[in-house]
């Protein structure tokens, strides 16, 4: 198990335990002890590599038998990680790899129900870093005279395979920040001149809305990609304006498939423009389907239903719980997302929302996605996250909860108008909370389910 902020030693421990046969599992340091020691336990990690202000969370496994090592001062009892750069690398020994064998174990972000060990082959992380990477034309992907910036937390696969293994793989210097502050940032991308900045909706919105982005030259980046969550349309063009020299696409992924499935830049025709909310077509070497969720049956273009991908890049299946990967896995391989898009005539997706996350009202479907798109373009607003929330007559009403920028007026009627203004009745928002932050996983995605718990909190 990798514990560990983004670091060197990241990369060096990831790529050691996979030229050895290995298999690693990781996890945010953040995490509490408890999380630690269920994804421990769950995936039957033996090392647990981390540095020493974590060693208190991860202490009490060492009676498994599991060791700690830390890449910093090593306390009594750890192994010091300084012993494996003194290894004679003449010593190891021979290790047999098949294609199918076990690489990587990310866990699922638990967004829709318990984190499940996803096991991710060789074979698949070779077959999705060529699907991103290797391409005719250089200028459309990372080439080797690119800095990327790493600023997206490397235990999440996002930043693990779209900017770690597909940096390594072109070449490209990797620029690593530990975690994000956006004057920090905002100062590496002047004094690096970062090329590349793949980034998630929160950090988009944190340069979008910051005034410090005048002070520091950013004409270097000639490519931002976000994903993990949609941007909308007042997002994306607030941050072209920060960023005069770069493109900006979406690309679409899930950790089950591998993890991306559509890219939104490097398949763009001539000249590379990228309709808005598009996140670009499906990589190559796969194909994608929208079925009907209700029939499983295929749609045709411009119908938006469940999206689908298959090809060598998606998961093995999850660990030690087949009946999840019956679920997610059919028998014909196609891999379920649980997500709602539809393909257009020039092949291009949309993401409309979650399956799960849509919104019910008498029998209308509501997007979550749709509502914060139009929260988050408000000056006033600094963020914002929408729900469903139980209502007798309507089955479900969106809700929202929202994050003011400093010294705002703002009420919630000043916002229920606001939104009433540019969507039909049954879209409009029923309820608003302030509230000081939107609860959100590393890779950007909102927690919905937090948010679901305090709804019914406060209704009980």
């Amino acid at each position: 198990m990798l514990l560990l902020p983004n670091s060197p030693e990241f990369v060096l421990s990831f790529l050691g335990a996979s030229y050895r046969g290995a298999v690693a599992t990781a996890a945010n340091p953040f995490f509490t002890p408890a999380e630690i020691g269920k994804q421990v336990k769950a995936s039957g990690a033996k090392l647990v590599i981390t540095q020493a202000c974590y060693v208190d969370k991860v202490k009490e496994f060492e009676a498994n038998d599991v060791k700690i090592m830390c890449i910093d001062s090593a306390p009594d009892g750890c192994l010091s990680f300084s012993e494996l750069a003194q290894a004679d690398e003449n010593e190891l020994p021979d290790v047999e790899i098949k294609p199918d064998d076990v690489v990587a174990l990310p866990y699922s972000s638990g967004t829709t129900g318990l984190p499940k060990g996803v096991m991710l082959t060789h074979k698949g992380l070779v077959t999705s870093v060529a699907q991103q990477v290797d391409g005719d034309n250089p200028n459309l992907y990372y080439n080797s005279e690119d800095v990327i910036l790493c600023v997206l937390p490397m235990f999440h696969i996002y930043a693990l395979n779209s900017i770690m293994l597909c940096g390594l793989r072109v070449g490209a210097s990797i620029l690593i920040m530990p975690k994000f502050e956006i004057g920090t940032l905002l100062g590496l991308i002047e004094k690096y001149r970062v090329t590349v900045m793949p980034a998630v909706p929160p950090i988009v919105l944190a340069i979008a809305k910051s005034p410090e982005t005048e002070k520091y030259d950013l004409t270097s980046v000639r490519l931002m990609k976000s994903g993990a969550a949609p941007l909308g349309k007042e997002l994306e063009d607030a941050v072209r304006a920060k960023f005069p020299n770069a493109r900006l696409g979406q690309g679409y992924g899930m950790t089950e498939a591998g993890p991306v499935l559509a890219m939104g830049l490097g398949f763009a025709k001539e000249p590379f423009e990228v309709k808005s909310g598009a996140c670009g077509t499906v990589v190559r070497n796969a194909e994608m389907k929208i079925v009907d969720p209700e029939t499983g049956s295929s749609l045709p273009r411009n119908q938006a239903g469940e999206i689908c991908i298959r090809g060598d890049q998606i998961m093995k299946g999850y660990l030690n719980d087949s009946e999840a990967t019956a679920r997610t896995i059919d028998k014909e391989g196609w891999l379920h997302t649980g997500d709602i898009g539809y393909i257009d005539d020039d092949e291009e997706l949309f993401i409309v929302d979650r399956l799960k996350e849509l919104i019910k009202y008498k029998g209308f479907q509501v997007a979550p996605a749709e509502l914060e798109a139009m929260l988050i373009a408000h000056s006033d607003i600094s963020d914002a996250a929408v729900v469903g929330m139980k209502d007798d007559a309507a089955g479900e009403v969106p809700v929202a909860f929202v994050v003011k920028s400093k010294d705002s007026q703002l009420s919630e009627d000043d916002i229920k108008k606001y939104i009433s203004k540019q969507v039909v009745f049954y879209k409009r928002v029923s309820r608003v909370f302030f509230v000081e932050s939107i609860p959100k996983a590393p890779s950007g995605k909102i927690l919905r389910k937090e948010l679901r718990a305090r709804l019914a909190a406060e209704s009980s």
